[in-house]
């Protein structure tokens, strides 16, 4: 049960190929997705970026349509080594940061040596955490449309802890990522607007 996850420009090439390989494709509008079932019993399940509801006509040209980006949103991304953050208008970046923290790698050492370190560890993500915080605070400000996030989960929670951020409303995909530099940002924009599409085959 393949997934796979499609530029829009490539949408009705994808839809082509589809039917190419598995015969005659019915489409279908069902339950705020777009879908396809094939003379040979193979389908798919189309989900809008986003997670936006599908409810227009059963045709690839105005899924596409509907699919675009929002006109305003975000994008969060945070490791411990650093973090990127961008507010986007449609397509295109409006305001964004980003930043690189050094924190401690792991050793081997064993007893107070290795307390030690971890201490300083978890206070080096800390301060990160903190400063893609402030960030977030100041680029995302009164953003009405949907945050997307990825990184290390559990450095997203912290960030996204502070009170500043509580109204920010965070949307799929999760995005995993290496630490954040201005390709990874690049790249992490391009794959939010992506289509997630479900392949269940015929043979399994």
């Amino acid at each position: 049960m393949p997934n796979v996850a499609v530029p829009l420009a490539r949408i009705q090439r994808w839809v082509d190929n589809f039917a190419g390989r598995h015969g005659e494709t019915r489409l279908a509008v069902d339950s705020g997705t777009l879908t396809g079932a094939a003379a040979d019993g193979s389908s798919f399940i189309a989900a809008l970026p986003f997670e936006k509801t599908y409810a227009g006509p059963a045709e690839v040209d105005a899924f596409v349509a509907a699919s675009s980006a929002p006109r305003e949103w975000g994008i969060l991304l945070v490791r411990k080594g650093g973090f990127a953050i961008a507010r986007m208008s449609g397509g295109e970046i409006v305001e964004h940061k980003i930043g690189r923290r050094h924190v401690q790698g792991k050793t081997k050492a064993g007893g107070w040596s290795q307390q030690r370190f971890a201490r300083r560890r978890a206070n080096q993500a800390s301060a990160a955490y903190e400063a893609a915080a402030e960030h977030a605070a100041r680029i995302l400000h009164g953003l009405d449309g949907p945050l997307v996030t990825g990184g290390d989960h559990g450095g997203v929670d912290d960030v996204l802890s502070d009170r500043r951020l509580s109204s920010l409303r965070v949307s799929g995909p999760w995005l995993a990522v290496h630490d954040p530099n201005r390709a990874v940002l690049d790249q992490a924009i391009e794959d939010a607007q992506k289509v997630h599409i479900e392949v269940l085959n015929a043979d399994g």
